[in-house]
């Protein structure tokens, strides 16, 4: 997942002003993506095609004469490990004018609360239309529901009661989960300035992240690439349940959620992906096969010598992140620098043979030859509470 993020900032993202735009479904219709994921393809094409007519008004240009770009992650999971698709959208804010010296960026205006509230509105009947035309929504009498979503399957089961925070099967089949209150409920809902809810959709954009803000960009990566559960928050207490710390409370004052060992391998079947489902998108200028792509994407270059020496390729030709870049960025381990004077460390020779290899190591005392393999042992994944 790091390198995913890290990837995303040095080879994807340009140096340009991000947004966050996050959507989020009614129920329903989550169930209705779990069941029929290839839904997401042309309900991401009309929400880009939304956010960027929108985007170019904010900006006072034309769809002919200008363009954005977006990175779209499919997130899968809520805050209690339950089945809750949404969109995290990370959209270029602004768009790119096309000039005769390449594109040009130019930033758009923030949005209001009334014209989010607005665009909101439209992506609902665009996606209700959707729906509905090709069959997965019935209107009667004024009213929308769920035309028959597919045959009874364990599968199907197990999305329905995740997305619901119910049990599946088992003893207490078609019951919610457990819950721990441990923090005074809150009444009052706290409002966003740039958040719209209408009929069970939500739409927030209060992210964002400057043209030089690369770290937060990299961390706002981080936090959307990130893995459905953490396992510094899952524990089982002495009854055998598992417990699942939530990360921040919600507003009746629940902080923990307990599952049987069988409910939670429920929640986490739920939440895996159907094969050959790309959770990472892209669109706009930033997708695979845009005009302008290649002048927009950043290309950093590799000026250390280790850099050269681990990337033996010609300049342009992969856009492998090398093991010393790696290194630093994952396990804050500088192989470049040196850790006495904190200079620029070069390579002065690289030994291959075998027998030099072993003299060196034994002269120095070190082990010559690498450790015996183990068999595999049991690993506790959870600690006792």
């Amino acid at each position: 997942m790091a390198e995913s993020a890290a990837w995303l900032v040095d080879r994807v993202i340009p140096k340009v002003p991000v947004r966050q735009w996050v959507l989020s479904f009614p129920i329903p219709l989550r169930s209705l993506f779990a069941v029929h994921p290839e839904l997401l393809t042309p309900v991401l094409r009309i929400v880009h095609r939304l956010i960027t007519r929108f985007l170019l008004k904010q900006a006072g240009l034309k769809r002919c004469a200008a363009d954005t770009g977006a990175v779209t992650l499919i997130q899968r999971f809520g805050s209690a490990a339950n089945l809750n698709i949404h969109l995290h959208c990370l959209v270029l804010d602004g768009v790119y004018r096309r000039t005769e010296g390449g594109p040009a960026f130019q930033k758009a205006r923030a949005p209001t609360r009334n014209e989010l509230e607005g665009l909101l509105d439209r992506i609902i009947a665009r996606l209700m239309k959707m729906l509905t035309r090709q069959g997965h929504l019935v209107e009667e009498q004024g009213m929308t529901y769920l035309a028959d979503i597919g045959a009874d399957s364990p599968l199907r089961s197990l999305q329905a009661a995740s997305c619901t925070y119910r049990i599946a099967f088992g003893p207490r089949t078609g019951q919610k989960v457990l819950s721990l209150r441990t923090v005074r409920s809150r009444d009052e809902k706290t409002t966003q300035a740039l958040c719209a809810d209408s009929h069970g959709f939500s739409l927030h954009a209060a992210v964002r992240c400057g043209a030089y803000q690369r770290k937060e960009l990299e961390q706002l990566c981080r936090y959307i690439t990130r893995p459905a559960i953490a396992n510094e928050r899952l524990k089982r207490n002495g009854a055998g349940d598992v417990v699942l710390q939530l990360k921040s409370a919600w507003r009746d004052g629940t902080t923990h959620i307990v599952m049987s060992p069988l409910e939670f391998m429920q929640r986490l079947a739920a939440l895996v992906p159907r094969p050959r489902l790309h959770l990472i998108r892209f669109h706009g200028v930033l997708a695979p096969h845009a005009k302008l792509r290649a002048a927009i994407v950043p290309t950093p270059a590799l000026t250390t010598p280790a850099h050269a020496a681990d990337c033996a390729h010609a300049p342009g030709a992969s856009t492998r992140m090398s093991w010393a870049r790696l290194l630093k960025r994952v396990f804050d381990i500088d192989i470049e620098r040196c850790p006495q004077c904190g200079g620029n460390l070069k390579i002065i020779a690289a030994i291959e043979e075998p027998a030099v290899i072993e003299r060196i190591l034994t002269h120095l005392g070190l082990a010559a030859q690498p450790p015996p393999r183990t068999p595999a042992r049991c690993v506790e994944l959870f600690q006792a509470a």
